[in-house]
């Protein structure tokens, strides 16, 4: 039996860093300091620039000649240039992914949109939300473009915790559910295209970035 291989330290430090970003606890423009994050994990300064260059190639930070890293402003172009490339790539997984579909991976996907449903935080949800996308694409057994499509989520991420940081509610997922129900009927151009409006809606509303804080007066998909 193959075991899933031991996090390196640099990919460690750059998920707990991710995943801070994206919630907000790391704001927009922040400087990322080698030392204090070097001595936080207890690691050497090679890491954590591995950990910063894995953070640029997410699109989570930026590098400036002699001034290091820093996390990345908030772009509504950006936005939308992220929801079409995930439209678009997310399509093209879940094509792939659908001939190697089983009533298992279904019936998971299943559960975790129910998860979502009624999660009591944005976290939670996000959580769930992402979950559900990961499920649904990982059979189309291509990890290079599901790695290109996990660094695209966690980009949208950000935008979500920003939009809803202050006014979360539950909400339930129809989409979701429709995609679940197309696949289940064999139905696979529906599902591809319910996913690509799914993902690719959040590029389309309008938006506007205002101290550091994304503004959205309709409730945001993912």
């Amino acid at each position: 039996m193959k075991h899933a291989p031991e996090e390196t330290q640099s990919a460690r430090i750059a998920r707990v860093l991710a995943d801070r970003i994206i919630s907000g606890e790391i704001p927009p423009g922040a400087r990322l300091r080698q030392d204090h994050i070097a001595a936080e994990f207890g690691a050497s300064h090679v890491p954590v620039r591995e950990a910063f260059r894995e953070l640029q190639t997410q699109g989570l930070a930026e590098s400036q000649p002699r001034r290091g890293f820093r996390v990345t402003e908030f772009d509504v172009a950006e936005l939308r240039e992220v929801a079409e490339m995930r439209s678009s790539l997310e399509s093209l997984a879940l094509r792939h992914a659908s001939p190697n579909m089983t009533r298992a991976i279904l019936q998971e996907a299943e559960e975790v949109t129910r998860h979502g449903d009624n999660a009591s935080t944005v976290r939670d949800w996000e959580a769930a939300n992402r979950h559900f996308h990961r499920i649904i694409l990982s059979p189309c057994r291509m990890p290079r473009l599901l790695r290109t499509i996990d660094d695209l989520q966690a980009a949208s991420a950000r935008f979500l915790f920003a939009a809803w940081r202050r006014d979360w509610e539950a909400r339930t997922d129809h989409d979701h559910r429709a995609i679940l129900d197309a696949l289940r009927k064999g139905q696979t151009d529906l599902a591809c295209a319910t996913l690509a409006r799914h993902v690719g809606w959040i590029g389309k509303r309008k938006t506007a970035v205002k101290n550091a804080d994304l503004r959205e007066t309709y409730e945001i998909p993912g």
